[in-house]
């Protein structure tokens, strides 16, 4: 009797086992959590299916109304990186987020805008304001200006380290072309209504300020045809007074300290970026 019930407790617990193993192999899996390493305290999360970070500051208890932000760009799994800390310390211990969504090498394509689009609204729904500043180094110029032209409303001014206005200048039409999914002599055509620094006018006719730092040698993105570029253009819409270029002599595309520690660019940064909760 005793090895009967033996064996009906042995069966029951090899069915029950089975049972158990076949049913977890049918559950959804879980996806993994987005994961990037952040340079300061923050949080990582998905916004329209792309990797998003958000840099948090300690807000005043007694503050109140839309919290101030920049969009930062480009938000790459290297980006922002320890070059960059002294500055975003200064943003933060200042109340201002820094958030960005990653996009890949989409150098201010209509799919990168409308990535930012989804982070943006999931920034508003946090209580963010609605026209954060936006920096963009290097070619992270390309995602500043892209979306300073599709949302200068939502857009309280633009900062650039040695910053690419032009894809024609860098990355180069054929690689700029496999990101905005053209053949590049196609996106060549293309130019005058995607390619940032040939509709900066919108964005000048709409009074988006920008500071910009950029080296005079700089050889990967030359300062001519982007930053200078930009400020020949503002002038021309007769609203120079709005871009405050810095070039720096003997400095090119590079580490120098002095790109990431530009107390004018921070200052401006949080000036616009608390204008924009006005």
């Amino acid at each position: 009797m005793q090895t009967k019930t033996l064996s009906w407790l042995l069966f029951t617990v090899v069915v029950a086992s089975v049972f158990c193993q076949r049913l977890a192999a049918a559950e959804p899996v879980a996806p993994s959590q987005p994961q990037k390493n952040l340079i300061l305290p923050g949080e990582v999360f998905s916004v329209a299916g792309k990797t998003a970070f958000l840099l948090t500051p300690q807000r005043d208890a007694n503050a109140t109304g839309p919290k101030p932000w920049i969009l930062y760009s480009p938000t790459l799994p290297a980006y922002p990186d320890k070059a960059e800390q002294w500055m975003h310390e200064q943003f933060v211990k200042a109340g201002i987020a820094v958030a960005g969504v990653d996009t890949g090498e989409s150098f201010g394509s209509p799919a990168a805008v409308k990535a930012a689009e989804a982070l943006h609204a999931e920034m508003v729904s946090r209580g963010y304001a609605k026209k954060p500043a936006l920096l963009g180094r290097s070619r992270g110029g390309l995602w500043a200006s892209a979306w300073a032209i599709a949302h200068p409303e939502f857009t309280a001014g633009v900062g650039g380290i040695y910053p690419v206005y032009d894809w024609r200048t860098y990355p180069g039409l054929a690689q700029a072309a496999s990101a905005y999914g053209f053949k590049p002599d196609d996106l060549a055509d293309q130019a005058t209504t995607l390619c940032p620094i040939e509709r900066i006018d919108v964005a000048a006719k709409a009074g988006v300020p920008f500071f910009i730092i950029h080296g005079e040698d700089d050889k990967l993105v030359p300062l001519g045809p982007n930053s200078a570029e930009l400020k020949k253009r503002y002038n021309a819409a007769g609203r120079g007074d709005l871009v405050n270029l810095i070039v720096v002599e003997g400095q090119g595309h590079s580490f120098w300290k002095g790109f990431f520690t530009c107390q004018p660019l921070v200052d401006f940064l949080i000036a616009r970026a608390r204008a924009g909760t006005q």
